[in-house]
């Protein structure tokens, strides 16, 4: 194993517990990568603006929506959006199944509704859903992403008639909807890109499904003991539970730190 020049981290089951706060250990491990050079990026499926700040750590760059929006603290990097005759085409799919659906923006989201599913999901990320007057108006614009509560056998009513996205989901109440050429996987191959470095010197940790193609764009993919077994399969190397300190003792382990 290439001792990695970039790290990838999801955040929800990865960095951070779900609904808890980020551990110590964790925090410590962030600080010595970046002060051994390496390049720290966050991969998620949040929105850019509840990626949360850790005190002591930064990040050189962000792949937001589930790589929809990536971008460093100075420029974007990667935009890609769900066309509005696609996000037409959703909103009719969940009425149909009598479910609210929320639109992801650069700078919101903008929802029409609200049920359970959805506010929890909103929840994880500490987000209180609300309804938004303008909603048909952000529906015209530029979206990179839709949220909405669900389960996997509700997923072909989800799409039906779409072709130009597909659903990224880690949750098994809910779902992401993101464009169908999108996706973390090739997110991170843009900001490899941008950054010059190769494949093989790229490490990525993360837990759930919509990790798999992260997974697949660097040299080594790190699963979490508590993270799914689709993941589990397709990862390169595991590490404890997010809650027993995984990364931190990975790094260890590796000699990283």
């Amino acid at each position: 194993m290439n001792k990695p020049k970039i790290i990838f981290f999801d955040i929800d089951g990865t960095l951070v517990p779900l609904k808890e706060g980020i551990r110590p250990r964790t925090v410590e491990a962030l600080q010595k990568l970046h002060q051994n050079g390496v390049k720290l990026c966050i991969a998620t499926g949040r929105a850019p603006m509840e990626v949360p700040k850790f005190e002591g750590v930064t990040f050189d760059a962000f792949l937001t929506y589930n790589g929809s929006y990536c971008f460093t603290p100075e420029q974007d990097i990667f935009k890609n959006t769900i066309p509005p005759e696609e996000i037409a085409l959703l909103i009719r799919n969940a009425t149909a199944l009598g479910r609210p659906i929320s639109l992801a923006t650069k700078t919101r989201l903008a929802a029409n509704g609200s049920e359970k599913d959805l506010v929890d999901y909103y929840a994880i990320a500490g987000v209180t859903l609300t309804v938004a007057e303008d909603f048909d108006e952000v529906a015209k614009g530029e979206v990179f992403q839709a949220l909405m509560g669900g389960r996997e056998e509700e997923y072909p009513a989800i799409l039906k008639d779409v072709t130009h996205a597909k659903i990224a989901a880690w949750w098994d109440r809910a779902m992401d909807i993101i464009p169908a050429n999108g996706g973390k996987g090739i997110a991170v191959e843009k900001v490899l890109e941008f950054y010059g470095i190769d494949k093989a010197d790229a490490m990525a940790f993360g837990d759930g499904n919509n990790d798999i193609e992260m997974f697949g764009a660097v040299g080594t993919g790190v699963a979490m003991a508590n993270g799914s077994e689709r993941l589990k399969a397709a990862a390169k190397d595991h590490c404890r539970d997010v809650k027993e300190d995984g990364i931190y003792w990975y790094c260890v382990e590796h000699g990283l730190i």
